[in-house]
């Protein structure tokens, strides 16, 4: 469905991946994990090519494109890609002038040329899904983050994406808040919706992925299923995050592990 083949990515002289190949299958859902800077998120964009890879192959679906050194692949063939994904944002980025179902409905109208009959019934079935069909008519302003995450969720759905990609969906979130997020994400997770997500948030990776990649330096140490990596690591490295993660949110978690 996804294949990442010998993926490399540098800025500059810095190299943030390493020569990473990752497959997912459509309907899964597979968690990005590892130390901040380790290329989870760098990774997670170059899926949907927001990020171009120096070398390696992408390959979405049918379509796939190669990336070498010094030669620039077409924009058609970016845009096409692209398009087969949707994306939410650790930030939200709605659009804060325009209501919740006017967020979801632009990308219909304005780059699918949608009717916008049509746009505001699939949009107005979104938000439903998501929790939000009260808050239709609400202002990103007024709602709370994960009000504003799930709006976004749904808007990254609109288009009938092949694959959701979420970058650090809820660290910008109060736990509670974060727990509406996962919820959503754990519903489109058992409808078959394909995602992958960059996440250090543990919870969310360890209640939804069946598969988690383990990223440091730009290389994956360990990939299994998320009870596997989470629950018996075979690397030290792997080990000591998990560690330190536990750690750090282990106050007031109400000790579920």
């Amino acid at each position: 469905m996804i294949g990442l083949s010998n993926i490399v990515k540098r800025f500059g002289d810095n190299t943030v991946i390493r020569d990473v190949s990752v497959d997912i299958r459509e309907g899964s859902v597979t968690a990005l994990v590892g130390p901040s800077g380790g290329g989870k998120s760098t990774l997670l964009r170059c899926i949907n090519l927001l990020e171009i890879p120096t070398s390696g192959t992408v390959r979405v679906g049918d379509d796939a494109i190669e990336f070498k050194p010094g030669a620039r692949a077409s924009t058609k063939a970016i845009q096409k890609l692209r398009r087969q994904t949707g994306m939410v944002f650790q930030n939200f980025q709605l659009f804060p002038h325009r209501t919740a179902i006017e967020n979801v409905m632009e990308g219909l109208v304005t780059v699918l040329k949608w009717p916008e009959a049509k746009a505001r019934e699939r949009a107005a079935a979104l938000l439903e899904k998501v929790g939000m069909a009260h808050k239709a008519d609400a202002w990103p302003a007024t709602l709370s983050g994960g009000q504003q995450q799930r709006v976004a969720i749904a808007r990254a759905l609109a288009p009938s994406p092949k694959v959701l990609l979420c970058d650090e969906p809820t660290s910008a979130l109060d736990p509670e808040l974060a727990q509406e997020v996962v919820d959503v994400l754990g519903q489109l997770a058992s409808e078959g919706t394909t995602m992958v997500m960059a996440t250090h948030d543990l919870r969310l990776a360890s209640k939804i992925a069946q598969k988690v990649v383990f990223l440091e330096a730009g290389s994956i140490v360990e990939e299994g299923s998320a009870s596997e990596v989470f629950g018996n690591p075979r690397h030290q490295r792997t080990r000591r995050f998990i560690a330190s993660i536990t750690h750090q949110h282990g106050e007031g978690s109400g000790g579920e592990g």
